[in-house]
């Protein structure tokens, strides 16, 4: 049974390409954006007029719009390629992008980046990273992660988690990597129950002990991933808005890339989280055609 979205946006049942086009057409030559936002926040992203599109706009609401209407699985690819290709490596997109997509979406990935830039992505990240870093980041480009839970493996894999960590003095990083990268979110989830138990310590606790730098912060990340991806994704984004200046780029990508995906399930996340809306935040946060269409993309209030 295919599982039903938790996205906002939705393919349009009744998308008509030549009428929306024109609509769009005439609103961008009049400057009325007011009548571009609500049209590409209500069709899905197989349904693009992404030439149409672009030097029509500017910005960061260009930024939005042209990544809406690119297709989810050719946006991953984007993304991943101006992180390894830019000036200098944008560790934080690989993480993002990598730990959180089901071992299929990152084949399909592989295709894609192969099939557009004849390149292949192992061996580009490959080339920008180094270390245990760059190893975990290759077991989950090789998307063979074993399915279901081992349930004789639950104990031991906990038990070898704290020997590598917190039992021993120095840190022994390839555990982490091997058992964090290759087993099931379903069987994580058990070790993690394990190692609480046994070690009164959350997995969360003893990663930011015992890691540093890239490492960590993928370490953490699968690991959130495997608790529940759209609590990662309602952390994410409180994070990209939090402070002094937003963090435009991440803002952009998880409300794009997640807006068909379950966008429904992080907005109730963030509001559990952080005892305000997504909206509000967004609201308080973004300006000007920006911030309607990203309020937009959010779909609702959760206050």
């Amino acid at each position: 049974m295919l599982q039903a979205s938790r996205g906002t946006v939705k393919a349009g049942t009744n998308f008509n390409a030549g009428a929306d086009a024109e609509v769009l057409h005439k609103a961008m030559k009049g400057l009325d954006y007011s009548a571009v936002t609500p049209e590409l926040t209500a069709v899905s992203s197989c349904q693009d007029l992404i030439d149409d599109l672009k030097g029509e706009l500017g910005g960061k609401f260009e930024s939005l719009i042209v990544a809406l209407m690119t297709p989810p699985i050719a946006y991953d690819v984007t993304c991943l390629r101006n992180a390894i290709k830019g000036a200098g490596t944008d560790e934080k997109v690989l993480v993002e992008i990598l730990a959180s997509r089901t071992p299929q979406q990152v084949k399909d990935i592989i295709a894609a980046y192969r099939q557009e830039y004849d390149d292949d992505l192992e061996e580009d990240v490959c080339g920008d990273t180094s270390g245990h870093f760059k190893r975990l980041l290759v077991i989950l480009l090789q998307a063979n992660r074993q399915t279901g839970i081992q349930e004789g493996n639950i104990e031991s894999d906990a038990q070898a988690l704290f020997k590598a960590g917190e039992q021993k003095y120095g840190t022994d990083e390839q555990s982490f990597v091997t058992i964090l990268g290759n087993r099931s979110a379903e069987h994580l989830r058990k070790v993690f129950d394990a190692y609480m138990k046994m070690t009164g310590y959350e997995m969360e606790e003893s990663i930011q002990r015992e890691t540093s730098g890239n490492l960590s912060a993928l370490l953490l990340a699968v690991v959130k991933c495997a608790r529940s991806v759209p609590a990662y994704f309602a952390e994410t984004l409180y994070y990209a808005m939090k402070g002094a200046g937003t963090d435009d780029d991440t803002l952009i990508r998880v409300m794009v890339s997640r807006s068909e995906v379950d966008l429904l399930d992080i907005r109730s996340h963030f509001r559990r989280l952080f005892a305000c809306s997504l909206h509000s935040m967004i609201r308080g946060d973004t300006g000007g055609d920006y911030r309607k269409a990203l309020l937009l993309l959010c779909g609702g209030d959760d206050a």
